[in-house]
């Protein structure tokens, strides 16, 4: 499993960092620069609202399948064409919740074309997400990496004619952003359905409302958990908007500097993505996991300290090169998000495992105290801070969630994080912190080739802790 492991999280992150940089730098900010603040404010606060109900649109499903699909393989026949009812029914359901919720919270008929098209596209997303389940779940992992940038290579090929192209028919609008994601959406849920259904002997859908509600039921814990981290996670962008005079300018400025915490979010999600039915599957046969789960703590920890280090010392020039509307007001909206990303780097290990380990219930408990502190904390700040309050309260909520669920992995599953493991990261931490400082204030080069020298000497001091004793030989026999 840890051979598995390395091998796949390289192949996974080499696809994704070859594409999804080039999105969210190319396409995304593009898109952010050619239309107006207010303009992707407004986008960036209705498309966090369709993410409230997310609860109703995925129901868990693609964590409890991803989790029992891994140790039971076989029960993919019988599952697939279950599911594939139940989320066509939820989605009908999600759809008329957001556009009814929509109304009441005061959207109006100009903003309801745009907020129907994000809802299909949060449909679209679900339903991809649940069929690369399926695919991870048999253990095609290199499979499901392809699939993991083939929506955004669409969108980068879709977004760039009509960014750049003398093909475009007039002024960019955000509209086609959206419904370019429809056509990349749409096309890679296609793709993924024909894999999944050449893997089926046959494949009939049927209601069978018995076997929906015991589906149902037993996706109901991961479905709180969806609630809970979509609530704590996309709350704060709607709440700027609605909070402030000046609510869709202040979403836009966030959301500029939420683009690059998403970015780093995207490695998190892969390990996550990778991790779950690996867990589940050493679970079930009863294999240690503390090892892996160290391993991958310290590579992500060591991961997310260097990116901050390079924020540290260069966030306002950062957020001055990559938008018009960059500024250190900006650039400290930025800091605050990377400390909350060191936090939130653990959680996609530690928070992975215990769902694996069928602890969704104790994960649940600190997800919603999570919730209850950023909403506090957003409620208190915005007002006073405006968007950077709601980065502090991001910083706060994810050291809390950390915290949390180191503390019932090794209650509940006896998998802790060592005394040397935190000396290892401590030590790489002064270390990376010092060489920081250091290239910063030697001022030799381009603020840019010195923020690209702070990664690199990251990298370098992350690969020498993190494949100390040997460890690199081990997992590449597969040795346990």
């Amino acid at each position: 499993m840890k051979r598995e492991f390395l091998l796949n999280i390289v192949f996974l992150l080499t696809a994704n960092l070859l594409i999804k940089p080039f999105y969210l730098f190319g396409i995304d900010r593009g898109v952010q620069n050619t239309v107006s603040e207010a303009e992707y404010g407004l986008y960036f606060a209705l498309f966090n609202f369709t993410f409230l109900f997310q609860i109703v649109n995925d129901f868990g499903i693609q964590n409890y399948n991803n989790r029992h699909l891994s140790q039971h393989r076989q029960l993919l026949v019988k599952y697939f064409p279950n599911f594939m009812v139940l989320k066509g029914l939820l989605s009908i359901v999600y759809l008329g919740l957001v556009l009814g919720v929509g109304w009441l919270a005061g959207y109006t008929l100009p903003h309801f074309g745009l907020l129907l098209f994000i809802a299909f596209n949060q449909m679209l997303f679900s339903l991809l997400i649940y069929l690369r389940s399926n695919i991870t779940g048999l253990g095609y992992y290199r499979l499901d990496s392809l699939l993991s940038v083939t929506d955004r290579l669409l969108l980068i090929l879709i977004c760039g004619l009509l960014l750049w192209s003398k093909w475009a028919p007039g002024p960019f609008q955000i509209e086609w952003f959206v419904w370019a994601q429809t056509a990349s959406l749409g096309f890679t849920a296609l793709l993924a359905f024909g894999l999944v259904a050449r893997r089926l002997p046959r494949l009939r859908l049927r209601v069978r409302p018995a076997f929906l509600r015991y589906l149902l039921r037993e996706s109901a814990p991961y479905a709180l958990s969806i609630f809970l981290m979509s609530a704590y996670y996309r709350l704060d962008g709607i709440m700027i908007e609605q909070l402030l005079a000046e609510g869709a300018r202040e979403a836009g400025l966030y959301a500029s500097a939420y683009r690059l915490y998403e970015a780093a979010n995207v490695v998190g999600f892969l390990f996550a993505g990778l991790l779950l039915p690996i867990f589940s599957r050493m679970l079930k046969e009863q294999e240690p996991v503390q090892e892996l789960a160290g391993f991958g703590f310290r590579l992500i920890t060591l991961g997310a300290l260097t990116l901050l280090a390079g924020v540290v010392f260069y966030r306002t020039p950062i957020m001055e090169a990559l938008y018009d509307s960059g500024s250190a007001y900006s650039g400290r909206i930025l800091l605050y998000l990377c400390l909350g990303f060191v936090g939130v780097a653990g959680t996609y290990i530690y928070g992975t495992l215990l769902v694996a380990g069928g602890c969704t219930k104790q994960l649940n408990r600190a997800f919603a105290i999570g919730l209850l502190i950023n909403l506090g904390l957003n409620i208190v700040l915005i007002p006073q801070l405006k968007a950077e309050g709601a980065a502090i309260a991001t910083f706060v909520t994810q050291a809390f969630i950390i915290s949390a669920e180191l503390w019932l992995s090794a209650r509940y599953l006896k998998v802790n994080v060592p005394l040397r493991t935190w000396a290892q990261l401590a030590v790489a931490g002064g270390l990376l912190f010092g060489t920081a400082y250091a290239i910063y204030q030697s001022e030799l080069l381009v603020w840019y080739w010195s923020f690209f020298g702070i990664l690199g000497a990251g990298g370098g001091i992350a690969l020498f802790f993190v494949l100390q004793n040997g460890q690199l030989r081990g997992y590449w026999r597969g040795n346990t």
